[in-house]
């Protein structure tokens, strides 16, 4: 599938693209955008079949490596997509810090908090206002589009040190996002989607009490999957979209408060 005909000029930038709801955004805007920058950390042969996947559908990339925890790789990384093609249309951060699998999942809590506040915040707020800036002072059209990432339950918190880690990372980001939709009015819209439970790399090894708690928090009744976030992220980030700014929009099939009062 390739790109629509009036958007064959179109940028979008993917951060995080390697694998999980990175890849599957970066696939979907494949079809939406004919030019894509990608950005990874480290995961090389991940981003390798990241990079397959976009190629298939003939879109243009450019890849792009970044440590997001330094200032100096996320200046890097906004710089080199804009001068890719001298323009962003749509800038979808989706780069987050994995604590919960691999080594990092046996860190001290104070060590994996530093480290998503470092990746996870401070890279979107400082990616986010970079390009923004660059967005709104130059005139495109149809009007560029910002999308962070975000979690639902940040909105009324969970227990445990991840619910604490994450409730407190993941609302900055939706705070800020709806700030920075505020600064970049009316030029530059900025909207921020909260996925629930979505079935990544965590859930695929998950005990099988976190299989049931995604199920019965969800109105759906099963876990969301990353495609199912990627299509909000296409839609939101799109010339479809452009009354919608300052959102934070939920994916998560419905949140169910109350899952002993369903079948």
């Amino acid at each position: 599938m390739t790109a629509p005909a009036d958007s064959q000029q179109a940028v979008a930038v993917v951060t995080g693209a390697s694998g999980g709801i990175g890849r599957a955004i970066a696939v979907e805007l494949a079809s939406q955008c004919a030019n894509l920058v990608l950005h990874f950390c480290s995961r090389r042969d991940a981003m390798a079949a990241t990079e397959a996947a976009v190629s298939a559908t003939g879109a243009r990339l450019h890849i792009v490596q970044a440590d997001l925890s330094d200032p100096d790789a996320r200046q890097h990384l906004v710089d080199a997509a804009w001068d890719w093609q001298g323009r962003i249309d749509r800038w979808v951060h989706a780069a987050g810090a994995d604590v919960l699998t691999g080594p990092a999942r046996d860190w001290h809590f104070s060590r994996k908090i530093d480290y998503l506040w470092q990746v996870d915040v401070r890279g979107t707020i400082d990616c986010c206002r970079r390009a923004g800036r660059l967005m709104a002072d130059t005139p495109l059209s149809p009007r560029p589009s910002i999308t962070t990432l975000g979690w639902d339950q940040a909105d009324h918190g969970m227990e445990g040190d991840s619910g604490e880690m994450f409730a407190a990372i993941k609302g900055a980001v939706a705070a800020f996002s709806r700030s920075l939709a505020q600064s970049l009015a009316p030029r530059v819209r900025v909207n921020c989607v909260s996925p629930g439970w979505i079935r990544t790399a965590w859930g695929e090894t998950a005990e099988s009490i976190w299989h049931h708690r995604a199920a019965q928090q969800s109105l759906a009744r099963r876990w969301g999957s990353p495609e199912d976030v990627a299509k909000v992220v296409a839609f939101v980030s799109s010339p479809r979209a452009d009354f919608v700014s300052g959102q934070v929009l939920h994916v998560n099939g419905g949140f169910c408060t109350y899952p002993g009062n369903h079948a």
